[in-house]
């Protein structure tokens, strides 16, 4: 893997490690918890966090199709700390593999976004799909702090 992939995928896994400590020492109750309407829950944050990053990284910069059902991301409920953890966990191994397939040539090479009139180069998604777990990694800290001081 050429080094700019390498450092992609570390980059990638520090931030999921960072979601991780947000929510693994956690109770059942508090993935599910939400201070108020139209906030996102915990497992919300993670479902959708990894339904995105496998979009940005598969379906777009790979075209490889991953059947994301956006909408019922934001449904997400009742996961337990191990079924999260292993959803970074999975992604990270399709991660790996992806990256491993690409080459800095392929960084320029544009794509259509799955579901919307949108051209983006490969780049631009790959880095989308780390601005966005960083994003929502600062709602899982955010959300931990509400669930410390309710």
């Amino acid at each position: 893997m050429e080094q700019f992939f390498v450092d992609y995928f570390e980059r990638l896994q520090d931030l999921h490690r960072d979601f991780v400590a947000a929510f693994e020492d956690l109770p059942m109750e508090a993935l599910d918890w939400v201070p108020g309407e139209n906030i996102n829950s915990l497992c919300v944050l993670v479902v959708h966090t990894v339904g995105a990053t496998r979009f940005w990284i598969g379906d777009v910069a790979l075209e490889e199709t991953s059947n994301r059902d956006r909408s019922a991301e934001f449904k997400a409920q009742g996961l337990s700390v191990v079924e999260l953890k292993g959803r970074f966990a999975t992604l990270e191994e399709y991660a790996h593999h992806a990256l491993e397939r690409l080459t800095l040539a392929d960084l320029a090479i544009v794509r259509s976004v799955v579901g919307r009139n949108e051209k983006v180069s490969v780049s631009w998604a790959l880095l989308h799909a780390l601005e966005h777990t960083g994003l929502h990694l600062g709602h899982a800290q955010l959300m931990r702090q509400f669930w410390e001081l309710r």
